[in-house]
């Protein structure tokens, strides 16, 4: 996975020693009440390296999960996805055929643009490596990350239940020269 680098921060991949930030990250309420049909938070350290260990694992020529750091701080601010979305039906889930971006930051680093930077070195970096179109899906509770989503020209295309069976805002945006399907 490639190293990506905004003015502000550094999108790397994720490290065993990030172990207890993932945790500290996942096990807020306030972060993961707009993650899954069923929100939780993570409550084992074991968790945290595990997930930790499937994003390293992802074998995919573009899609990565990155971890957010800040350049001056050298602290974590979050994370940034880019993966494949799972279409609603029955479990386990299968892949839809579509790339989602996402993200999910520490509260510590709400309100300083760093979604939003990080969103758009991710998006621009799928799109030079070739993929056609991107999605997000949010909670339609969560503006906050709807307005990431409109910062960094995803148009919202409403509400759809296509996805992790559970009913989401739909976002999207075509690459340059990309072809509508």
């Amino acid at each position: 996975m490639q190293t990506l680098e905004t003015a502000r921060l550094r999108l790397r991949p994720w490290e065993p020693g990030d172990a207890g930030f993932v945790l500290d990250l996942y096990s807020r309420w306030d972060v993961q009440r707009f993650i899954g049909s069923t929100p939780r938070v993570m409550v084992d350290p074991a968790e945290a390296t595990e997930r930790i260990n499937a994003w390293r694992t992802m074998d995919h020529p573009v899609h990565g999960v990155w971890a957010v750091e800040v350049k001056e701080a050298g602290t974590l601010a979050g994370t940034l996805l880019l993966k494949s979305i799972p279409a609603s039906g029955p479990v386990p889930l299968q892949p839809s055929g579509d790339t989602e971006i996402g993200w999910h930051f520490h509260p510590d680093a709400w309100g300083r643009g760093y979604a939003t930077e990080a969103a758009a070195a991710v998006l621009a970096y799928a799109f030079g490596h070739g993929l056609p179109a991107v999605v997000a899906v949010t909670n339609p509770a969560n503006a906050a990350s709807q307005r990431v989503c409109a910062r960094i020209g995803l148009a919202h295309q409403g509400r759809t239940d296509r996805y992790y069976n559970a009913t989401c805002e739909l976002f999207g945006l075509q690459a340059p020269g990309a072809e509508r399907p």
